[in-house]
C-alpha cells in the first residue's frame, strides 16, 4: 500500500527562533487562529453588524479567507514538514520560513482589510504565498526525483489560479469569484483524497496491529491508481462548467459512491478508541457526505447546494485539517500521539458546528439561529486547538531534539 509517513525530516540544527524551526509550527498555529478570527468576522458581516468589504462579493470574501487563508496555511505546514521526509532533505527553517510566513500573514491582513486597501494591492500581497511555497518545495522534490509527489507542485499552481480568479472579480467586476472559490475547494479536497487515501489506511492498519487486531487493507487497484482522484476531478469539472445540472449531479453521486466504498475498507468503526485516528475517518466521511449532498442538490430544490458546500468545507476540510495538524504537531514536537480531552472536544465541536451549518439552509425558518450556533461552535473548536497547541508549536521539542 502506498503511504505518506509522517516521520522526522532532516534538521540543520539551530536556525533562529524555535517558532521558525519547522514549517508546522507557525502554519498550524496560525491556521487555527485564522479560522477563529475570520469566521466570527464573517458572522458579523452576515448579520449586518459590520459592512461587507467594498469591491468583494461578501460570500467570496468569506470563502476566500477559509480556503486560501485557513486551508492554505494548513497545506503549507503539512507540505513543509512532509516533503523533507519524502526526499530525505533538510526542511525549511529560519529566514526562508520567516519570509514565507510573513507573506502568508500579510496576505491575510490584506484580504481582511479588503475595501480599505485597493484591490490591486490586496491581490499582489495575497498572491505571493503559494508561488513561494511551491518554489521552496520544488528543489528537494526535483533533486530527489520524487515524481509521484511532484504532483503537488502543479496542484499548488491550480490553487494559485483559483486564488487569482477570486481577485479578478474584485479587480474587474467580472463574476469569476465563485468559480475561483469552488476550484480552490476542489483542489483542497483533491489533496485530501491523495494524502488521506495514503495515511488513513496506513495509520489504521498499524494501530489495529498494535491493539492485537492484525488486519490487511489491500488497495483496490483501479481506485488507488486514478479512480479516487479521477472521480473527484470529473465531479469538480462538471460543477464548475454546469453547476446543478443532471450530469454534475450524477458525477457527484458517483464520486460519493467511489469514496464511500474506498473508506468502507478502512475499518473506521474500529478506531474510535483512538480519537486522534478516528477523526481522520470522520473527516473523510464528511467528504463522502458532501459529494452525496452535492449530487442530490442537482435533483431537488429541498436541498440547497450550500448545504453540500459546507459539508465539504466546514465538515471535511475542517475535520481533516484539525486531525492531521493535531497528529503531526505532536509527533514532530517529540510528544506521544495521544490527544488531550480538550483536543477531543475540539474534534467534536468542529464536526458539530459543521453539522449545524449544513442543516441551516434546509430549515429556512431556523437558518439564522443555526448558522450563528454552528459558527460559534466551530470557532470554539479552533480556539480550543489554538490554546492546547500554542505550547506545542512555540516551545522546543519535548525530546530535546532539534526542530
Amino acid at each position: 500500500m502506498a503511504t505518506i509517513p509522517l516521520m522526522e525530516p532532516a534538521y540543520k540544527g539551530s536556525q533562529g527562533p524555535v517558532f521558525f524551526a519547522a514549517g508546522f509550527r507557525p502554519f498550524f498555529l496560525f491556521a487555527a487562529l485564522q479560522a477563529a478570527v475570520m469566521l466570527p468576522l464573517w458572522l458579523l458581516v452576515f448579520f449586518a453588524v459590520l459592512p461587507a468589504p467594498a469591491d468583494w462579493n461578501p460570500v467570496v470574501w468569506h470563502a476566500h479567507a477559509m480556503v486560501f487563508g485557513f486551508a492554505g496555511a494548513a497545506i503549507g505546514g503539512f507540505l513543509l514538514t512532509a516533503v523533507p521526509n519524502w526526499t530525505n532533505s533538510h526542511h525549511v527553517s529560519g529566514r526562508p520560513l520567516m519570509l514565507l510566513f510573513g507573506v502568508w500573514l500579510a496576505g491575510r491582513v490584506a484580504v481582511a482589510l479588503a475595501g480599505v486597501l485597493p484591490p490591486l494591492a490586496v491581490a499582489i500581497i495575497d498572491l505571493g504565498y503559494l508561488p513561494i511555497l511551491a518554489a521552496l518545495l520544488a528543489k528537494p522534490l526535483i533533486d530527489a526525483g520524487k515524481w509521484r509527489n511532484i504532483a503537488f507542485l502543479p496542484i499548488l499552481g491550480v490553487m494559485w489560479l483559483a486564488d487569482l480568479c477570486a481577485h479578478l472579480e474584485a479587480l474587474t467586476g467580472n463574476a469569476t469569484g465563485l468559480k475561483g472559490i469552488y476550484l480552490g475547494i476542489f483542489v483542497v479536497l483533491l489533496m485530501i483524497v491523495i494524502v488521506g487515501g495514503r495515511i488513513v489506511p496506513s495509520f489504521t492498519q498499524n494501530w489495529l496491529r498494535m491493539q492485537g487486531k492484525p488486519v490487511e487493507i489491500p488497495p483496490v487497484a483501479w481506485i488507488e491508481k486514478g479512480g479516487a482522484a479521477g472521480s473527484l476531478v470529473l465531479a469538480a469539472a462538471a460543477q464548475l462548467v454546469a453547476p446543478s445540472s443532471a450530469v454534475a449531479g450524477i458525477l457527484a453521486l458517483a464520486a460519493a459512491a467511489i469514496h464511500g466504498y474506498r473508506m468502507s475498507r478502512w475499518h473506521g468503526l474500529a478506531t474510535f478508541a483512538s480519537p486522534i485516528l478516528a477523526v481522520l475517518h470522520v473527516g473523510y466521511a464528511w467528504m463522502v457526505l458532501g459529494f452525496a449532498l452535492l449530487g442530490l442538490a442537482s435533483f431537488t430544490d429541498v436541498l440547497p447546494a450550500s448545504a453540500a458546500v459546507h459539508a465539504l468545507t466546514a465538515g471535511s476540510i475542517g475535520t481533516m485539517v484539525i486531525g492531521v495538524m493535531s497528529r503531526a504537531a505532536l509527533g514532530h514536537s517529540g510528544r506521544p500521539l495521544v490527544v488531550s480531552p480538550v483536543t477531543v472536544a475540539a474534534y467534536v465541536m468542529i464536526s458539530a458546528g459543521a453539522l449545524l451549518r449544513v442543516v441551516a439552509p434546509v430549515i429556512p425558518e431556523a437558518m439564522s439561529a443555526l448558522t450563528l450556533a454552528g459558527g460559534v461552535i466551530w470557532t470554539a473548536g479552533w480556539l480550543a486547538y489554538a490554546v492546547i497547541y500554542f505550547p506545542v508549536t512555540t516551545q522546543p521539542r519535548a525530546d530535546g531534539r532539534p526542530g
